[in-house]
């Protein structure tokens, strides 16, 4: 916003011969003895320099005569004394101000009127500070602080819980469960296995160390395994195929005289007549059906 500056000169001026006429531009009268412009070299008498180019005050409707101050903002002009808060009517000139749908407003007024209150402080947010928001809600920068550790969010992460916010290190230590494994803080997902909580990560066979986060497993001791190894280091071997008896899942086998079979395996030495829910005899180690077994 700069005055308009207006370049006065006397009815004389060097350089010019007083028996030389030397009028206005615009409506040629003599200025000789009079006050008069120059604009871009031609000179005008104050009434039609005025009224060629003098702005119209955005508060008075009047013109700005050139022996006024012309203060600017926008394309838009005012006289020295009508440039004031639109609220309050305090002086603008040389001071901080906002626009508000055409009014000037002290940045008092401004934030009174229009800005942000902190949700933490209660005061205003003032023009050109930083603000923090969320869900509808602004605070200071300084004011946006963890409940826990009371120092400032700022741009980190956090976490909000019962109408308070959270960093997200102190929300951990508070509120999220930890892991029976590696004691952290479980933050997304996780497994819970005999009412306790583990991260997926964690929750490995005791035997292989897969994890087991989606997998059937069974457990021995209270420790976790996958079928496989459970069945490697625990399940009786089958006295026919020799491969381990998982006993899982409603696999059926057969037990006789501390030996199992599968149900599959249950067979006939000689014939391999499937034995299950038959009679049978029995040779040494092996199982024989009553019509091979007749001969013993």
């Amino acid at each position: 916003m700069c005055p308009f500056l207006s370049l006065w000169q006397d009815s004389w001026t060097p350089g010019i011969n007083m028996t030389e006429r030397f009028d206005c531009h615009y409506c040629k009268e003599s200025l000789f003895g009079k006050k008069y412009i120059l604009r871009e070299d031609s000179p005008y008498c104050v009434k039609c320099y005025e009224n060629l180019y003098s702005n119209t005050c955005e508060e008075c409707k009047k013109p700005i005569g050139a022996d006024c101050k012309d203060l600017s903002y926008k394309d838009r002009h005012w006289h020295e004394t009508c440039f004031h808060c639109f609220q309050c009517k305090n002086s603008l000139v040389d001071k901080p101000f906002a626009a508000k749908e055409k009014h000037l407003l002290c940045t008092d007024c401004y934030s009174n009127e229009y800005s942000s209150k902190c949700n933490e402080c209660k005061k205003t947010i003032m023009p050109g500070t930083r603000k923090m928001e969320y869900k509808g809600n602004s605070w200071h920068e300084t004011c946006f602080i963890c409940y826990r550790c009371q120092q400032p969010i700022g741009t980190k992460s956090f976490i909000p819980k019962d109408n308070q916010n959270f960093c997200v290190p102190c929300y951990e230590k508070q509120f999220a469960m930890q892991c029976v494994q590696c004691k952290k803080a479980i933050t997304t997902g996780g497994v819970t296995y005999r009412e306790q909580p583990w991260h997926k990560e964690c929750f490995v066979c005791t035997g292989c160390k897969k994890q087991l986060s989606g997998q059937r497993f069974t457990s021995r001791d209270e420790f976790a395994y996958c079928l496989s190894c459970f069945c490697n280091l625990y399940a009786k071997k089958c006295a026919g195929c020799t491969n381990p008896i998982s006993g899982l899942g409603g696999t059926k086998y057969i037990s006789f005289e501390e030996r199992q079979w599968h149900n599959d395996c249950f067979n006939c030495k000689k014939c391999s007549l499937s034995l299950v829910g038959r009679g049978f005899l029995t040779e040494r180690d092996d199982i024989l059906c009553p019509e091979c077994g007749k001969d013993i």
